[in-house]
């Protein structure tokens, strides 16, 4: 396999001069047919380089049926031109060639998709080729991020691309789409225009600071807008939650006493046997984690030891790890099987505080008789309650729906604007901060450009989000270093 850091030129000569063309498999090895990415100024001419057709004649937007020749071209004129026409040369493989002419392709410049078999050496070999022939390899996420300097994308677009790829499931799936879309780059877009009218109203008087009694901004108006816009980047910041708890999954914490039937839960809902279930007490010591999807979102299951006093020192570990579990979830299912006492009733409603909590009576196969009053439960809040059979796996799907429920995830379309992205949250908390000085300095009469300096920071901070302000290229190459190599 050809070593990226081999054919990698120094970023330095990369800026001085004209960029580079670049190269990259696009596909997971190993599979039927492979695809190969190729863009810059001299994409059709390494494509060429190796084709026995005039890829430089190729109309926009065309695919093309062409040979693959193993031919180092490295030291011959450019094949543009002569004709292409090489029929003792070994055929490495049979291609379709797809062109798009800058700027309207992926990254905005001239680019080129090569589909081939699958084969290791035939991708490896092709690769080589068009690194002899003037491309290099590249790098993590640079398509994308040519696309973004291209102005194809803004950065928001772009770290939705990655989220695109890593999304496992619809509700993923769909937060990465909308911000694809743009979702997040409108709202703020918005935010921006409101934030300008206030600057501008605030800098007009600037212009004639020799009239102390001038007064273009209303300041009560000016404290309204202030306080909406405000509002809906708070609105913004708390989504975050729950843009996390989709994206890396919901935790649910499974707790009760011993030999309850939480391992034997979890396994129905698995549909695996994940844990150990037996009769002896205390069989769980150490929390089990796995993942379901239900109803498109996903769920983060956690299994924790049972809560009963032990000597046990092994035992007692997990028991603490079970409190740190509950500490962590959104969702608490607390099995029981007998009728709870008033001390446990007591340390669930500690345990489950800003939690939703699912009480479910189990093994209902074993005693039809047990008769649980909800009258007990009436010091809980935020509360669900079913009877079921982990063993017998009675009323599963009620639970599941129970379940889903309790996370009160809204319904998602494609225009819903959710924030996912830590970069993101960071900015949005920051540029609250600066609004609330904006605020605080509406209060105390405080003067016009000083009030505009901060909301200058507002804009400023807003702008990190979809690139406006982005200049370094070490935060550009933070961004895209986890990309995935060809896109």
């Amino acid at each position: 396999m050809i070593k990226t850091s081999a054919v990698l030129p120094s970023l330095t000569l990369e800026r001085a001069g004209e960029a580079y063309t670049i190269c990259a498999l696009a596909t997971a090895p190993g599979g039927a047919l492979g695809i190969i990415r190729v863009s810059g100024p001299k994409a059709f001419d390494a494509v060429q380089a190796i084709a026995d057709k005039d890829v430089n004649k190729f109309s926009p937007n065309s695919a093309h049926f062409v040979r693959l020749t193993a031919k180092n071209t490295q030291n011959s004129k450019q094949c543009s031109e002569q004709p292409v026409s090489m029929p003792n040369q070994e055929t490495l493989d049979e291609a379709m060639v797809t062109v798009f002419h800058a700027p309207h392709s992926y990254t905005g410049e001239d680019s080129v998709e090569i589909s081939c078999h699958g084969s290791r050496y035939i991708l490896n070999k092709v690769l080589e080729l068009l690194v002899q022939n003037g491309c290099r390899m590249a790098n993590p996420g640079e398509f994308t991020q040519r696309a973004y300097l291209n102005g194809k994308l803004d950065l928001s677009q772009a770290e939705a691309v990655a989220d695109l790829i890593a999304s496992s499931n619809q509700a993923t799936h769909q937060l990465a789409m909308s911000q694809l879309r743009g979702s997040v780059s409108s709202e703020l877009a918005l935010l921006r225009e409101q934030l300008l009218h206030l600057t501008s109203l605030l800098e007009l008087e600037l212009d004639f600071s020799d009239h102390e009694d001038l007064e273009f901004a209303d300041r009560t108006k000016l404290n309204d807008l202030a306080n909406k816009i405000d509002s809906h980047i708070n609105r913004l910041t708390h989504s975050f939650e729950t843009g996390q708890a989709i994206k890396q999954g919901i935790p649910v914490a499974i707790v009760g006493k011993t030999n309850v039937g939480k391992s034997t839960l979890l396994n129905r809902l698995l549909k695996d046997d994940r844990a150990i279930v037996s009769d002896v007490h205390g069989t769980t010591r150490d929390t089990i984690e796995d993942t379901i999807d239900i109803q498109g979102v996903t769920f983060r299951f956690i299994d924790t030891a049972g809560i009963r006093q032990t000597t046990d020192q092994v035992e007692q570990i997990g028991i603490e790890r079970t409190f740190a579990a509950l500490h962590k979830a959104r969702i608490a299912l607390w099995l029981i099987d007998t009728l709870p006492t008033e001390k446990e009733l007591q340390e669930i409603i500690e345990l489950t505080k800003g939690k939703s909590l699912i009480i479910i009576q189990n093994k209902i196969d074993k005693d039809t008789t047990l008769s649980i009053p909800l009258s007990i439960f009436q010091n809980l809040h935020n509360y669900s309650f079913l009877q079921i059979s982990a063993k017998q796996g009675t009323n599963l799907q009620q639970l599941e729906q129970a379940i889903y429920d309790a996370a009160d995830i809204p319904t998602l379309t494609d225009t819903d604007v959710i924030i996912t992205n830590a970069r993101h949250y960071d900015a949005l908390v920051r540029a609250r901060h600066s609004l609330s000085r904006v605020l605080d300095g509406l209060h105390t009469g405080l003067s016009g450009d000083l009030l505009s300096e901060d909301l200058r920071d507002v804009l400023n901070i807003l702008s990190e989000i979809t690139g406006g302000q982005i200049t370094t290229p070490e935060v550009l190459g933070n961004i895209f270093k986890n990309f995935c190599v060809g896109k």
